[in-house]
Parts: structure tokens; sequence; C-alpha cells
């Protein structure tokens, strides 16, 4: 029986997060007889280490944010040799910085909003886009400290004073539209989800129960649904992603505009998650996804 570590927890803002979609993950892998055993991590990353030592056969990765999906324990478990689920230190470290991801995604012709990176006395001082735009952290994920900025909006300067997410910030044109999301494992797209939300689709809207709705397939044009895949695989290989991943898209009907927000290479695995909603409507059930995972990780690629 091969046996699996599961890293939960972690140190990031997103560590609920991670604590909830590890113990769904534990679950699922015992149901598909693994011999699971959890490791919660926190601060002390000799402790995590002890905890896999001697080394499990597997580790799954459900950590989530920074130190979990930067490539930063990655490059731990690749000094360890031990394999590890979803994507090895360069592209796990790429797509969580969104000016580095950004560049790739340009270089590879893939369709991207306006955007660029501002110091924070710059945004203090002024607006960096047109308005309305979006202000993000850098290197975080799940929308933390994500800021829409329109019209008659008076809070710039007031965010940039409080920033505390780094030196600098993301600036990125705001599109109208839908929210889609595709999901990928390996060379393969699920499908398209629209998710809809009461206002914008924040932290609290991707992860509290009812209080967004996932439209699986998406209602959109076949055309529309197969660039999206197609957009989403390739930003997958451009990364040079491995296992899951989650492209995350704006649509607008009005001009038929498409653009890339970014890829997460540590989809969620809670109960309202879209990678496991995703898979159910391709005929993957929980457990079979993510035994999926654990068969295909790998280290040191």
């Amino acid at each position: 029986m091969k046996r699996v570590a599961i890293l939960l927890g972690g140190i990031s803002e997103e560590r609920e997060v991670s604590l909830a979609s590890g113990r769904q993950v534990a679950a699922a892998l015992r149901q598909a007889g693994y011999d699971v055993f959890e490791i919660e991590v926190g601060a002390d990353l000799g402790a995590v280490i002890a905890a896999l030592t001697p080394a499990p056969d597997a580790v799954f990765n459900a950590l989530h944010g920074r130190f979990g999906e930067d490539g930063t324990i990655q490059g731990v478990l690749d000094y360890m040799g031990i394999p590890y689920t979803h994507s090895g230190v360069r592209a796990s470290s790429m797509a969580m910085d969104k000016g580095a991801a950004k560049a790739v995604f340009a270089a590879a012709g893939l369709p991207l909003a306006r955007h660029r990176i501002v110091p924070l006395d710059e945004l203090a001082a002024a607006d960096p886009l047109p308005r309305p735009y979006v202000i993000k952290p850098v290197n975080e994920g799940s929308s933390v400290g994500v800021f829409i900025l329109r019209d008659g909006d008076n809070r710039r300067a007031d965010i940039a004073h409080a920033w505390r997410h780094g030196a600098v910030a993301m600036a990125e044109e705001y599109v109208p539209g839908r929210e889609l999301t595709v999901s990928v494992l390996e060379d393969r797209a699920l499908a398209v989800t629209e998710i809809r939300a009461e206002g914008f689709y924040d932290y609290t809207a991707k992860y509290a129960a009812g209080a967004s709705r996932h439209e699986i397939p998406a209602q959109v044009t076949p055309a529309v649904g197969a660039r999206a895949r197609d957009v989403a695989v390739a930003a997958h290989r451009a990364l040079g992603c491995r296992g899951a991943t989650r492209a995350d898209f704006r649509y607008d009907d009005e001009t038929n505009r498409l653009v890339l927000l970014e890829v997460n290479t540590q989809p969620g695995m809670t109960p309202t998650s879209l990678l496991p909603e995703q898979a159910a409507h391709c005929g993957i059930d929980f457990p079979a996804l993510c035994a999926w995972m654990v068969e295909n990780a790998a280290c040191r690629v």
C-alpha cells in the first residue's frame, strides 16, 4: 500500500483554505486505498522535514499561498527526493509571481488585459491605469488583497499606504463581463465553468458555502468554450506546469473578448472548489481525482 503524506495548513493567509483542502483530500485518499498521514505545516520547517523522515512514497501538497505554492516547499521536497503532487519549483514560482507569469503568457501569444507593476509610492500619487482597474498583490492567491477602483472611488492612496503585500502591486485593466475558469489535468482541459457571485468574486465568495454559484458547463458559444480550453492548456504548457492547474478568465460578451487572468498551480480541493466539480462533470469522482494526482507525483522536474 502506497504511503502518502498530506501537507496542509502552512503560514500564508490561505491557511484555513489549505486545512479544508487537505482534510478532504485525506479522506478521499483513504477511501481510494492509500495509507495516509497528515502533516499540519507551521513556521518550523525542521519539524516538517522531521515528519517526512523516513520519506513517504509521495506527498500530496495541499498547501496554498506563499511558501506552499510558490516553489519554496517544492524545493525542499526536491532536495529530499520525495515525489509530490502539482507543479515543480520553476513553474510554481513563475505562476505565483503574476508579473513573471504574464511575461510568459505574453511571449506565448495568449490574450491578456493591460497591466503593469506599480511601486507603492506611485500608486499613492496617481492612477497607474485608466479607470476602472484592479489592484492586486503580485504573489498572493484566492483574491487576497484585491481591489477594484472605479470612477469616483477615492481609496487609492489609502490602499497604497495600508498595503502589506510587498513593495509593489500589480495594476490590471478591469475587463467587464463574466468570470470563467478551466481546470487542466496535464494536457486535458476538463470543462468551462462560469462563476456567478453577488458583486466581486472575492475570498469570501470563493470559499463560503452559498456565496457564489458555479454554472458548468458555462453558457458560452462553442467557439468561446473551445478558445478558453485551448488557452488554459497553452498557459499550463507555457509555464511548464504538471499535474492539475486551473486557469481563470474574464469574458466580455459585448466585445467577444476573452482574457487570461492567471494560472493557479494548487487548485482548491474544498467542498466548494472548482477543480473537483469539473472533474466530477467529466466522470472523475473525488477519490479518483486525488489518486490520479498521487500517481502522477514527481520530483526534480
